[in-house]
């Protein structure tokens, strides 16, 4: 199995994610995480048709191929759409010119043409992981039944050496694992120190098949980023609902009195299953790479979870 390290870095990000960021801050985000340890990249089309991979494959020419690992994913073909481009593609969350749209395709042929241009946007010969993207946003069933057979023939031919779903959905995912072809499931928020419905399905059925899993979104949009959660914070890429700032805002209450903070507990949290590789995790400044890198090397009170569990704030 490949070595993703406990602590890798998301893109999406670097695609313009809610607000434009220059190629100088990218490499800078890029750098840092480097110089924290980072090794384990994951990208898709999807981050500002097509940006993020172009500023992370300019990045990572840089190194050596076998110092790193790197995902992409597929599902989402981006087509050209000149009519797009005198506006930004904000109705996507991204802060970029909308010259081309995501048009979805789970076939065989649609997965093998996404990744040859992914590769080009890269500027790579081969990626190391290769997710289906969000199947759950367009039509599960058949973009699984497409979709995942597509992407064992890519393992079984060695275009790349493990495959996964990467999603939202907790119910996707299980579909997805039932099927009994994956290396990995990306959950997506799912698995966080907020909520964890991700233990009722998922992550037994990824024991029984021996998938492993990429704990992505564990801030949950932002919510759990700061050490005292505000009504301006994201949550699912939108406003906090007031249920869930106030949970937010007691978990917070529990970590001061055990002498740690939000984030920090949040990072340890989603590392707590066994069966979770690596913490995935995005950055909009080289400082929030560092932050990360520092709160998961921070110890946390083994009783701060025996407390929030007791409370009822979380299950685990």
């Amino acid at each position: 199995m490949l070595d993703l390290g406990r602590f890798s870095l998301g893109t999406a990000g670097l695609g313009n994610l809610y607000e434009p960021m220059s190629d100088e801050q990218a490499w800078a985000v890029l750098d840092a995480a480097w110089e924290c340890g980072v090794r384990y990249f994951d990208t898709a089309p999807h981050y500002g048709l097509g940006l993020a991979e172009r500023r992370l494959g300019a990045f990572l020419a840089t190194k050596r191929r076998s110092e790193f690992v790197v995902s992409t994913k597929v599902g989402r073909l981006l087509v050209p759409d000149p009519a797009g481009a005198d506006r930004l593609d904000l109705a996507n969350h991204y802060a970029v010119p909308a010259d081309a749209r995501r048009v979805w395709d789970f076939t065989s042929g649609g997965v093998r043409r996404c990744l040859e241009e992914s590769l080009l946007r890269l500027g790579m010969e081969s990626v190391d992981v290769l997710y289906l993207h969000d199947p759950d946003e367009y039509e599960l069933a058949p973009a699984l039944e497409q979709g995942l057979p597509a992407l064992a023939a890519l393992r079984e031919e060695g275009v790349v050496s493990a495959i996964g779903v990467g999603s939202k959905s907790t119910d996707a995912l299980v579909r997805a694992v039932r099927y009994e072809l994956l290396d990995l499931v990306l959950v997506a928020g799912r698995f966080t120190l907020l909520e964890q419905p991700a233990l009722e399905e998922l992550i037994p059925r990824c024991r029984d098949h021996g998938v492993a899993i990429v704990n992505a979104g564990v801030f949950n949009s932002g919510l759990l980023a700061a050490t005292w959660p505000s009504a301006d914070d994201r949550y699912e890429y939108g406003p906090v609902p007031a249920d869930v700032l106030a949970k937010a805002r007691a978990i917070a209450e529990v970590c001061a009195e055990h002498g740690t903070d939000l984030p920090t507990a949040a990072l340890a949290f989603s590392l707590r299953e066994p069966l979770v590789r690596t913490v995935l995790t995005g950055a909009a400044a080289p400082d929030h790479v560092r932050a990360n890198q520092r709160r998961l090397a921070t110890p946390v009170p083994e009783e701060l979870w025996t407390v929030l569990r007791d409370k009822g704030l979380t299950r685990l």
